[in-house]
């Protein structure tokens, strides 16, 4: 079972693929397993605390300045200033202006510690990122919400918000307390298996989130090539800017975990309160969501190397 994590671990972008295309590939088991992803998720926010321990993901209070700072400006200043861009050339109401907006205003996406495993990142600090962000999501979201009311009230996404948040934090304590009773000083070798073990979990969840894709493919391709160039263009042009500009400043060692969790955010918060006449589309964009962010360590991995 090890030399089969180590494989895995060695292959890591290989089996992000792998699971793209069996999410495609195999609409059935993706359907399957798409009622099984809370669980998933949940079980992969304690795989990643157990590879990342808690020595490594402490120091989010001392962090509070640039935390809060940059939560405030990548989940509420971002998507306010795009809606005020779209309300300017006048497609405020389109679909495609819904997705950008909402896809801005959530937090980072649960499995993003993970991508920064992958690319070199201090997955620590994305942790911190991803738990003070969701944390503050129920706040920095009502004034998004007030501009756009077709997505939902501020109770209907403060519940599910919360629930992912008492996920994230008992699925990580779950994780470091795990880690510092059995792996308190992991040699090189059980790394390289709890790295294997993450990239398995991480592939296999793309699995079910493909499930609203493959459907769409066949009866509408052209619709999901379009949502597919959104999702890209969104993605790595904010992971691109943020990263570039945060390279060059007082910020410098944060610029990875900052930039990943910047274009790889949970649009998923936002279907639950979703109107039946948006949850379509949307439901695409979110699937076509799912490849920029998994193909993230292969395609912008020259970027993330450039600053480590």
């Amino acid at each position: 079972m090890e030399r089969f994590l180590w494989l895995i671990s060695d292959n890591a972008r290989a089996c992000l693929i792998l699971g793209l295309a069996l999410g495609l590939a195999l609409p059935g088991l993706a359907a399957a397993m798409a009622s099984w992803l809370p669980q998933m998720v949940a079980g992969l926010l304690v795989i990643t605390a157990l590879r990342i321990g808690h020595r490594a993901a402490t120091g989010a209070l001392a962090d509070l300045r640039w935390g809060l700072g940059s939560v405030a400006l990548l989940q509420l200043v971002l998507p306010v200033s795009l809606f005020a861009v779209c309300r300017v050339i006048g497609v405020e109401q389109t679909p495609a202006a819904l997705a950008v907006v909402l896809a801005t205003a959530a937090p980072a996406l649960s499995g993003s510690p993970n991508l920064a495993l992958l690319l070199g990142q201090d997955a620590g600090r994305m942790m911190q990122i991803l738990v003070l962000g969701t944390a503050c999501f129920p706040l920095t979201v009502l004034p998004v919400l007030a501009l756009i009311p077709q997505a939902g009230s501020a109770e209907d996404i403060a519940v599910p918000a919360l629930t992912l948040l008492a996920v994230i934090l008992g699925s990580t304590t779950l994780g470091f307390v795990l880690r510092a009773r059995f792996f308190p000083a992991p040699s090189a070798d059980r790394i390289r298996s709890l790295d294997g073990l993450s990239v398995l979990a991480f592939s296999a969840i793309v699995i079910g989130l493909m499930a609203a894709l493959n459907p769409a493919l066949r009866s509408d391709p052209m619709s999901v090539l379009w949502w597919g160039l959104l999702a890209f263009a969104l993605s790595y042009g904010i992971q691109v800017i943020t990263f570039l500009l945060l390279s060059r400043s007082a910020l410098s060692p944060l610029a990875g975990p900052l930039a990943i969790g910047a274009g790889n955010r949970n649009i998923a918060l936002f279907l639950v309160a979703m109107p039946s006449e948006f949850i379509g589309p949307l439901m695409v964009f979110v699937g076509c969501w799912q490849l920029p962010m998994y193909l993230t360590p292969i395609l912008l991995r020259r970027l993330y190397q450039a600053g480590t």
